[in-house]
């Protein structure tokens, strides 16, 4: 007789009542730094680029002549010699030979790759000067590209002879909402103008001044973050030791900041500086997992542990008081002439950053010396190595993973069966690096396989953070693909991984519970949570193949579920669907109601699918 196979029937056991680990509070969170024109050009609210002139690669491109009329001629020129500050020696000089009433002449600025225009919108602005002709008058304006029609304009008068920062307003009415405007700065007579810190903000997140785009910062709010890695990746340890992220060159007025280089060919403005990167922590309710720079730079720059690399030591130690401090100490006085009193609430702290990339094998000793110092000052702090140490044992390793889709799901059992008495785990950068600029649905789906995982072990992985996380979409804009965010001069969309981590952030329990797949393809993944408190099961389901899958769902360790239970689906029809700044919703979560019959009920799975089921106990 022959002998009959019976597949077995798809099903999902969850232990509800044995959880196995606490969900670490701090579990998701955000990495950025500069690049992809992520702050200046992207999340940082300045319209205008290379406020600054003559510091960037190119940058006096940025700032091109205005000729209206035959009447009108000018000469633009770097000099480098005048500035409005010690931090800041070199000027923009604008020779206007000849201009009058009807021919004004001076320069422009065309923003990052546009500026945006809407209706019946403030926009505050700002620039240093002087000039030859003192009481002179400078007429500025938005306009448009492509018709020169004027948005908003305004001038400034009695310009003087010496170095002084003068502000404006521009109110536009009721214009067409456009990216394609550029700011004007023109004079009607002849003259030389010297110009510096050309600045032009429209509204940003929370009315800050000098603050974030809203758009960007809304998408990120969606998310529930709990925490920012600040400032982020090779930004910190720039090209060169003296292209680091110096915190304290990022402090106070924008005139006493010297701006550095970003290690991507391009020059950070430093408006975004220590103070700005806590307050987005402040405005988002994330607290800050503070990097400090720890002696090692990109093109293979080290400091080797020892007296040398003692001021470095102190640097951080500094820094964390400027965190930290009260009004009595030196940096927390610091914070509070920055405007901002409290002190800020502080946990964890990384030296350096992918230190296994420094040749000279430093990152052994340069870590034992600040841990020992922080350490002996702070020793509620908890350290995070970012390679593995043998001088002193961490409390955090950083690891980093950027894999293709298949990698990512041979990677999803990595952290199963890892030693619970070694360090914790921060995984401080991670991505699925499939879709341009941004990952598609297949990306989406390894990345969601991969947070099953890290969530499953989160009394083990404290904390994770994908990278990067912004890019502007223009074509000059972006250094590195694949990228969660993407945006332009006037909008931004979610990618569909975005939606995936808004989903996996802000549907958590408090503790993991036990589950078993059993008959499912290998593309199948699941984690589960529980609130006790609140009596809430999250059930978080990935379906990476192309055919449906029944589940038949059993609860152990429950008497009674309520009849219906929230569904949210994030799905495609194919693993390349994405979406993009003209098509921003072709992928997005859809949120529905399920019945539940009991504590034993079916699920279906709809193909290429992230599915979260919250149903209470």
């Amino acid at each position: 007789m022959p002998l009959c196979l019976v597949a077995q029937k798809p099903t999902l056991a969850i232990q509800v009542d044995k959880p196995t680990a606490k969900v670490s509070p701090t579990l998701y969170g955000l990495m950025t730094e500069e690049i992809n024109f992520s702050y200046d050009g992207g999340l940082y609210g300045e319209l205008i680029r290379d406020r600054v002139p003559g510091r960037g690669w190119g940058s006096l491109t940025s700032w091109p002549a205005v000729m209206r009329g035959a009447n009108s001629s000018v000469a633009i020129d770097l000099d480098g010699k005048s500035g409005p500050s010690s931090a800041i020696t070199h000027s923009l000089k604008v020779t206007v030979k000849a201009a009058d009433a009807s021919s004004p002449a001076g320069v422009e600025n065309g923003g990052y790759w546009g500026i945006p225009v809407r209706a019946n919108t403030t926009y505050t602005g700002s620039f240093w000067a002087k000039t030859d002709k003192a009481g002179l008058t400078v007429s500025v304006a938005l306009e448009n590209d492509q018709t020169a029609e004027v948005a908003a304009s305004t001038s400034v008068a009695s310009i003087g002879d010496q170095w002084k920062e003068y502000k404006f307003t521009l109110k536009t009415g009721a214009v067409p909402t456009s990216s394609n405007n550029h700011l004007t700065l023109t004079v009607t007579q002849p003259a030389t103008l010297w110009l510096d810190l050309v600045s032009l903000f429209g509204p940003t997140y929370k009315n800050r001044v000098n603050g974030n785009r809203i758009d960007l910062m809304e998408k990120m709010a969606a998310m529930r973050p709990t925490f920012l890695r600040l400032p982020g990746g090779n930004y910190l340890e720039g090209n060169h030791i003296n292209e680091r992220f110096n915190f304290k060159e990022t402090l106070g007025p924008w005139v006493n900041r010297p701006t550095h280089p970003s290690p991507w060919n391009y020059r950070s403005s430093d408006g975004m500086g220590l103070l700005e990167f806590l307050e987005w922590c402040e405005d988002l309710n994330m607290e800050p997992v503070l990097a400090v720079y720890a002696g090692y730079s990109l093109e293979q720059e080290h400091i080797e542990p020892g007296p040398a690399l003692e001021p470095h030591v102190q640097d951080a130690l500094d820094e964390i008081e400027y965190l930290t401090g009260g009004p009595e100490t030196r940096w927390g006085a610091e914070r509070v002439k920055n405007g901002h009193p409290a002190p800020f609430a502080l946990h964890y702290v990384e030296i350096g950053n992918e230190d296994e990339f420094d040749h000279s094998k430093s990152y052994d000793g340069r870590f034992a010396q600040f841990y020992k110092a922080i350490k002996a000052k702070y020793p509620q702090l908890q350290l995070i190595a970012t390679t593995p140490v043998n001088s002193i044992r961490p409390d955090i390793i950083d690891d980093h993973y950027y894999k293709s889709t298949e990698a990512m799901y041979e990677l999803v059992g990595r952290y199963d069966k890892a030693d619970r008495n070694g360090p914790k785990i921060f995984v401080g950068e991670w991505a699925t690096r499939e879709g341009d600029p941004t990952p598609n649905l297949a990306a989406a789906l390894a990345d969601s396989a991969w947070m099953t995982s890290m969530e499953r072990n989160s009394d083990h992985v404290i904390m994770a953070a994908y990278a990067p996380l912004l890019t502007n979409v223009n074509t000059k804009g972006m250094q590195w693909a694949t990228d969660l965010i993407g945006y332009n001069a006037l909008s931004s969309y979610g990618s569909p991984s975005y939606y995936a981590q808004a989903m996996f952030y802000s549907h958590i329990g408090t503790e993991v519970v036990p589950t078993t797949l059993a008959g499912t393809p290998s593309r199948v993944y699941t984690v589960a949570t529980r609130d006790e408190k609140a009596r809430k099961l999250t059930i978080k389901l990935v379906n990476a193949t192309g055919v449906a899958q029944p589940l038949a769902i059993s609860l152990s360790g429950v008497d009674k579920v309520a009849p219906e239970a929230k569904l949210i689906t994030l799905s495609g029809k194919s693993p390349n669907a994405t979406n993009s700044i003209d098509h921003p919703t072709e992928i997005v979560p859809v949120e529905s109601t399920v019945k539940i019959a009991g504590p034993k009920f079916n699920q279906t799975l709809v193909p290429y699918s992230v599915s979260i089921l919250e149903l209470n106990y």
